[in-house]
């Protein structure tokens, strides 16, 4: 087995392992890059780029007079195009061209300061594992018997689904029932406990709403009995003695972090269900081991990663202390419409500022010209302050909100007052006049009162 000495070994080619070896290697740092699969991870193949991809197509798709096969191949083929077009980036020749030496093989602890994989032993002075994560698959009788999908597989099938069950109410589960649903599928989401419990409920409430409307059928806070193969189709049993047969399951009932090749008990690395234990500098229990990304315990969003993987550069190549403490981490659920969020979750609300001390502002798009203009009203923005009128989260339902929560994800983290959104000029007729808006709507209790009336009568009578 050869002997390689590095600054750094990254264990996992994903979007925040890559952005680790590209950031260490172009500022000067040896780094080995480990990856036993796919380069570019699950957001490139299997993750973000195919699921979007596939919902655009399916919206245009709606336009387009073939049959729901053709229309469903020509989807996929898109798929597969637009992951033909971003693999360069990511790919093995790409990165050996910026210095990095690629191991393509899966990364082992032998112990903590050594990492093993493709004949090579190496021992790098900071160590950064970025493994990601992988559907989480539940403990139902009769699954593991019948021909399902994950977010994994589904984009490897052209067989069109008549029917579609999908277990999972989540963001990769509604976004592919709405894909599914649009090439002519006939789609049930079953969902044992809450919709997007993170999100806003409200506003959750309304996008289902929609949904509902465009034809998908829900089954709410209902177990799943069994699972079993009926001839050429898949019967779901729910406890509620209601059968679901489909032409397809996808199960999309989380994600579980990808550890089990590592030996982190060999190398004495303190993990958990979610994953690696970090602290506030991503370090693991070792101090020069670090976790980035779905691994690392935190939120598992592709743009966490990359956040992720730029605190780790600054700590490793300077020393420098940086921390994710002080970071917003926004989502996205990409349904048409869309819903955005930025900040502290309700349940956190409610927690730190209880009974009246949070004031709710919103304005809905319906009041929005250029949505007017467009004929998309639906949806509407919400925005929680405390007393004094501080941002404690902003949520956005309706189309291009994930385009439209930039600047709240921003006055969160920069503590940015309201008075200065209210006060800013943005160009008529678009969208981001909402959130002019709905800043200023903080005020206008206050400026439009008696008070002010009073005021401003008195001054009149002062001035030549």
């Amino acid at each position: 087995m050869q002997t390689i000495k590095t600054d750094v070994c990254v264990i996992g080619a994903g979007s925040g392992g890559l952005s680790v070896a590209a950031g260490a290697a172009q500022m000067g740092a040896q780094v080995v890059l480990f990856e036993g699969h796919r380069m570019g991870g699950d957001c490139l193949n299997t993750g973000c780029v195919p699921s979007k991809t596939l919902l655009s197509a399916a919206r245009a798709a709606r336009q387009s007079g073939a049959d729901p096969v053709s229309r469903y191949i020509e989807a996929k083929a898109r798929v597969r195009g637009v992951i033909a077009e971003i693999a360069p980036h990511d790919s093995v020749e790409r990165f050996v061209g910026l210095g990095v030496q690629v191991i393509e093989d899966y990364g082992v602890f032998q112990d903590a300061h050594h990492v093993v994989g493709g004949g090579f032993s190496v021992k790098a002075r900071r160590i950064v594992i970025a493994t990601g994560s992988r559907p989480r698959v539940p403990e139902i009788p009769g699954l593991a018997e019948v021909d399902y999908w994950t977010s994994d597989s589904l984009f490897e099938s052209d067989t069109f689904p008549e029917t579609l069950v999908v277990l999972g109410a989540g963001a990769i589960g509604l976004e592919m029932a709405q894909a599914h649903a649009l090439l002519g599928s006939r789609v049930t989401v079953v969902e044992p406990f809450a919709m997007m419990s993170r999100d806003e409920p409200d506003l959750v409430s309304e996008l289902r709403a929609t949904l509902e409307a465009s034809g998908i059928r829900f089954v709410m806070g209902v177990a799943i009995a069994s699972i079993a193969k009926d001839a050429e189709r898949t019967e779901v049993q729910l406890a509620n003695g209601e059968r679901l047969g489909c032409h397809r399951l996808l199960v999309a009932t989380g994600r579980a972090p990808n550890i089990e090749r590592l030996n982190l008990d060999g190398a004495g690395i303190a993990h958990g269900p979610r994953g690696l234990v970090t602290d506030s500098r991503l370090r693991t229990n070792h101090k020069h081991i670090f976790a980035i990304g779905d691994v690392a315990g935190r939120e598992a969003f592709t743009h966490a990663a990359g956040a992720h993987a730029s605190i780790v550069v600054k700590q490793a190549l300077f020393g420098l202390p940086a921390k994710v403490t002080t970071q917003v981490i926004p989502w996205v659920t990409y349904t048409d419409p869309e819903l955005a969020h930025a900040g502290m979750t309700k349940a956190e609300r409610d927690v730190a500022y209880p009974g009246d001390a949070q004031r709710i502002l919103e304005i809905p798009f319906a009041e929005i010209d250029r949505a007017r203009c467009e004929d998309q009203r639906v949806g509407r923005i919400r925005v929680v302050t405390d007393r004094k009128g501080r941002i404690l989260s902003a949520d956005i339902l309706g189309q291009h909100a994930g385009e439209l929560i930039l600047p709240w994800v921003l006055a969160i983290e920069q503590k940015i007052p309201l008075s200065k959104i209210a006060s800013t000029v943005v160009p008529y007729p678009t969208r981001s006049e909402i959130t002019k808006r709905v800043a200023g709507s903080y005020f206008t209790p206050q400026l439009f009162s008696q008070r002010t009336r009073k005021l401003v009568s008195w001054i009149q009578r002062l001035l030549p």
